[in-house]
C-alpha cells in the first residue's frame, strides 16, 4: 500500500488561530487588543472579540466617536457605581435565623470612597448630566430611548442628548485624573 505524502506548505500557525469564526445572528463585536494569558514575555498583546450589544460606551470607542480618556473615564464611573450599588442581595444560609432579620454588613473603604467620587462626578455634572449619563451607564439606554423617557422624540434632541453626553465624559475624564484642563490625555503629556 502506498502512503499519501503531506503538505509541504502545512503551517502550524492555523492550528493555534484561537479566533472565533462563528458568530450568532445577532451579534455585535469589536475587536480589542488584550494581555496575551498564553503569552511567554509580559507585555504580548492578543486581538480578541468584545460584544458591543448591550455596551454603549463600547460602541462608541470602537467606533471612534470617543476618545480614550472618555473611554476610560465613563468606565471608572461604571466601576464606582457597581462597588458602591448595594442592591439586592442573596440570603446567607450559613447565617442564624432570627425571625426574618437581616444584620446589615459594614460598608467597607472601597465602598465609602466609590460613594465618594460619584458625589464629586454629581457636582460636576449637575443633575441633568448625572441623570443623563447614568441613563447610558448604568441603565443601557441609546439617545431615542432617553428622548422616549423625557417625552421628546426628534433627531434634534437625540443628536443634543449625544453632544451633551460626550461633554459629560469630558468632565468624567476630567474627575477620574484620565484628562487635563488642556483637553490632552495624561499619557500624551508625560512623553
Amino acid at each position: 500500500m502506498i502512503r499519501a505524502r503531506r503538505n509541504k506548505s502545512y503551517r502550524l500557525a492555523k492550528l493555534y488561530d484561537r479566533r472565533a469564526c462563528d458568530l450568532p445572528f445577532n451579534a455585535e463585536v469589536a475587536e480589542i487588543e488584550v494581555d496575551d494569558p498564553l503569552a511567554l514575555e509580559p507585555g504580548e498583546k492578543i486581538v480578541a472579540m468584545r460584544s458591543i450589544r448591550s455596551d454603549p460606551l463600547g460602541r462608541l470607542y470602537s467606533h471612534h466617536q470617543i476618545d480614550e480618556a472618555q473611554y476610560r473615564g465613563g468606565r471608572a464611573f461604571q466601576n464606582d457605581w457597581e462597588r458602591a450599588e448595594r442592591g439586592p442581595q442573596a440570603v446567607d444560609p450559613t447565617r442564624e435565623y432570627v425571625d426574618g432579620v437581616r444584620m446589615r454588613e459594614a460598608v467597607t473603604e472601597s465602598q465609602r470612597q466609590a460613594v465618594l467620587r460619584l458625589n464629586r462626578v454629581e457636582r460636576e455634572l449637575g443633575t441633568d448630566g448625572a441623570a443623563l449619563v447614568h441613563d447610558v451607564l448604568v441603565l443601557g439606554l441609546t439617545m431615542d430611548q432617553i428622548g422616549q423617557r423625557r417625552a421628546v422624540r426628534s433627531q434634534r434632541w437625540n443628536d443634543y442628548f449625544a453632544r451633551r453626553f460626550r461633554e459629560c465624559l469630558d468632565r468624567l475624564a476630567l474627575v477620574y485624573g484620565f484628562a487635563t484642563e488642556t483637553g490632552t490625555p495624561r499619557a500624551e503629556r508625560r512623553r
